[in-house]
């Protein structure tokens, strides 16, 4: 959806227009879903933070400024926030990924038991990296974010951001080969 006709759904989400609302919920659910569920390993907590970070939209439409970033930052930002907030609160992790299904159909049996383990590995490396790389990898790596948007959503510079990235896939990387 383009950046201008986000802002016109924004201004007439602020003015109450349920259509509009549901039109923004269509396109920014799905990859908020998948952000929160890799973010908290919880797909119930998940569940309940895109629904805050929807309602939070709802209400605060009108905070919106389409010139200082785009609606999915913004909306990755609250969803971010929402989710340091309940690792705050919960300060226990656990993870699943529903995402990292196989449809055992469509690949062979044995190729299905490989990328399941490597997605597993990937999962547990993730889960052991700091809160910070971890968002970084998750935001620009999972959720297609640019360096620039994943930098404002974690209030730090892009230098910063990249040293972040750089730090995670390589720790990743040694812990993934590490379990070889």
């Amino acid at each position: 959806m383009q950046r201008e006709t986000e802002a016109e759904l924004m201004r007439r989400v602020a003015k109450g227009d349920r259509g509009a609302f549901r039109s923004l919920l269509e396109v920014h659910q799905r990859p908020l879903a998948a952000y929160t569920r890799r973010m908290l390993g919880d797909p119930h907590l998940a569940d309940d933070i895109v629904q805050e970070t929807f309602l939070r939209m709802w209400t605060q439409a009108e905070r919106y400024d389409n010139q200082a970033a785009r609606l999915t930052t913004w909306l990755h930002n609250i969803a971010h926030n929402l989710c340091i907030d309940s690792f705050r609160k919960n300060s226990r992790i656990t993870f699943t990924d529903d995402e990292n299904s196989f449809d055992e159909a469509d690949i062979s049996a044995e190729h299905t038991h490989q990328q399941y383990q490597r997605g597993q590995q990937v999962q547990e490396a993730l889960k052991r990296l700091p809160e910070r790389q971890r968002s970084a990898l998750l935001l620009c790596h999972y959720q297609g974010l640019s360096n620039k948007e994943a930098a404002v959503i974690l209030d730090v510079s892009v230098d910063a951001l990249e040293s972040l990235l750089a730090r995670g896939r390589r720790t990743l990387k040694k812990e993934v080969l590490t379990d070889d």
